[in-house]
């Protein structure tokens, strides 16, 4: 187990490092339950501070033209890259994810964001001429970002590239359970030439931090990305400036395996989409839709997949799932799955407790049940750990409607013949279906239908969020 720790941190105000005067708030690593760092628990006196940073920052920042912008934050990606190492230490440290994920998706993942989003600024209409009309996209003003622990730098990284490169300034506040990345980019935004002021970062809670940046007056946009109870508390403070507020929010996944599909690829894909991050994925499938024909088949290459999922300490380079991302998050997974056996879903893999020989850490097991009620708590709520809920369903509209009778609306994934697939993802209410496992792409724009959130992530539809349009009549 690793036994590093971290330098002192604190906030980044007006391109400086600010003590914050209120306490700390302790980083622990979920491996061994030590504390590895802490952060300040900031203030609304902080955020005031940081706002002002912010609103100072933005005439010069908005008045540079979005090619200069555009090549600052490309730098930003440059910096990304060339910390990977100290970066993916600080993610498996602060949040249990295992090395090799925090090396490839960690920080992989946050720089093509980056990088497309910087692409796009060349070719992107920010001016139109419509009859006698020019239209003008404009950037809305300082914005407040809030994202989660579960892909740190990723969630920041989906905000600031567009944030920045449309000519907008910008407060931050990490989690306050993985905080240890924010420090790291806002070096390295001072490395790419960012001016002071254009980006800052204020820790904290939800409740402290959160709170006063959703109901600051010289806030003009919350773009967040967390819990689905998060999202509407932020849209209710929100509402009394009347800023915009854009949201990632929860999701619940659902898998449908068509009778036609390659049964091996859409079980090893879909399990893997359900235990990737230990199950920590918003855009995760944790429901796999199978024909009632094929359920037990399907049951039986599930649990020969799930059988390679190696759980341990997430430094080991052969561990596929870490622990959770707190002790708290443990008990709330473990008891997810003690409710799935009483409610009488089928246990064949996996089940409450920690793995073998993982006495401490905040460790589960992965867990499949079979033969689940599309109706329970375990197919309805969001688990947010490595459980899959294997459902049979009669027909494909049957499995239409199980897909899409949760409050959640983010991914989905389909498998099948193309053509057939196509089809019933069309019919799907989600924000994003992949089909027979396509690979992501980050000009694509993600986000959720219902209580999955609003608004858009990524490509010119995750760059126009942080915009306003002007009509000029001549």
């Amino acid at each position: 187990m690793d036994t590093a720790t971290f330098p002192e941190i604190t906030h980044w105000i007006g391109g400086a490092a600010v003590t914050g005067s209120a306490g700390t708030i302790p980083v622990v690593n979920p491996a061994t339950g030590r504390i590895v760092a802490e952060v300040p628990a900031g203030t609304a006196a902080d955020v005031d501070r940081a706002v002002a940073a912010a609103r100072a920052a933005f005439p010069s920042w908005s008045a540079t033209a979005p090619a200069q912008r555009a090549a600052v934050v490309r730098r930003v990606a440059d910096g990304l890259k060339a910390r990977v190492e100290e970066i993916a230490a600080a993610i498996t440290a602060e949040m249990g994810s295992p090395i090799t994920m925090s090396r490839t998706a960690q920080v992989g993942f946050p720089v093509a964001v980056v990088e497309s989003v910087t692409a796009l600024a060349g070719d992107f209409d920010w001016t139109e001429q419509v009859g006698n009309s020019l239209i003008v996209r404009e950037p809305i003003g300082v914005v407040g970002a809030i994202t989660p622990w579960n892909f740190p730098l990723q969630q920041i990284a989906s905000k600031l590239a567009p944030a920045l490169v449309a000519g907008n300034t910008m407060v931050f506040k990490p989690s306050e359970v993985a905080p240890l990345t924010a420090r790291i980019l806002a070096e390295v935004t001072v490395e790419a030439g960012l001016p002071a002021g254009v980006f800052n970062v204020v820790y904290g809670t939800g409740p402290v931090v959160g709170e006063a940046i959703s109901a600051h007056p010289d806030i003009d946009m919350v773009s967040f990305t967390g819990s689905t109870r998060a999202g509407r508390r932020i849209t209710a403070v929100a509402s009394e400036t009347v800023k915009r507020v854009a949201l990632e929010l929860g999701g619940k996944g659902a898998n449908i395996i068509l009778d036609d599909a390659d049964l091996e690829q859409a079980v090893g894909k879909g399990l893997m989409m359900a235990f990737s991050n230990g199950g920590q994925v918003c855009g995760a499938w944790p429901r796999m839709l199978v024909p009632a024909s094929r359920h037990d088949e399907i049951v039986e290459l599930a649990v020969a997949a799930a059988a390679q999922y190696t759980v341990g300490d997430p430094l080991d380079e052969a561990t596929r799932i870490g622990p959770m991302s707190s002790e708290a998050h443990r008990r709330k997974v473990d008891g997810y799955i003690e409710r799935g056996i009483a409610d009488g879903a089928t246990l064949v893999f996996g089940g409450p407790g920690r793995p073998e020989g993982l006495t401490e850490g905040a460790y589960v097991r992965p867990t499949i049940f079979a033969n689940v009620d599309p109706d329970s708590a375990i197919a309805q709520e969001e688990i947010f750990g490595p459980v899959l809920t294997i459902i049979p369903y009669p027909d494909e509209d049957r499995a239409v409607e199980i897909a899409n009778s949760t409050v959640y609306g983010l991914t989905s994934g389909v498998f099948g013949e193309s053509e057939h697939a196509l089809a019933i993802a069309k019919r799907l209410r989600t924000g994003q279906v992949d089909i027979n496992g396509a690979q992501w792409n980050p000009l694509a724009p993600f986000g959720g239908y219902k209580q999955s959130g609003n608004g858009r992530e990524f490509g010119r539809q995750g760059l126009e969020e942080f915009l306003e349009t002007k009509s000029i009549q001549r």
